[in-house]
């Protein structure tokens, strides 16, 4: 079991799952939303995925015309999970707790998209676009 909290702690959360896959993405969309070069995320079967605390202070922006939703702490402005699909939640790999041993970053996407500065100095696969299974 691992856990999971917002910079102030208000809201938390607990994956019933070991983690292997960090996925980062360097779309334009990411960019914005975590201030640096893209966002790491792990992605978590809902099934596997539970709110512990906090869902009141979860607050949500969603760019007019996208498909694409931001949930993020209402007091402390942390990026939160949110919705990958309908089968799973993206998590941001910096709010999970405990034994992250296993945890490596596996894939880069939307690297078409990255920014001029940005360079990618790990083994993992890099995709233009999004990932393909």
């Amino acid at each position: 079991m691992l856990n999971g909290q917002c910079n102030c702690g208000a809201v938390s959360f607990e994956i019933a799952m070991d983690l292997t896959d960090i996925y980062i993405c360097h779309c334009s969309i990411c960019r914005k939303w975590s201030g640096t070069n893209g966002i790491a995320v792990t992605i978590v079967p809902n099934d596997r995925f539970r709110w512990v605390s906090g869902q009141d202070r979860i607050a949500s922006w969603q760019k007019p015309g996208a498909d694409w939703q931001s949930w993020f702490c209402r007091d402390c402005g942390s990026a939160l999970p949110g919705n990958n699909d309908d089968q799973a939640m993206f998590v941001p790999a910096g709010l999970v707790l405990g034994e992250t041993g296993n945890l490596k970053v596996a894939h880069h996407i939307w690297v078409d998209s990255s920014a001029d500065w940005d360079q990618i100095g790990d083994d993992g696969k890099q995709h233009s676009k999004g990932f393909q299974a």
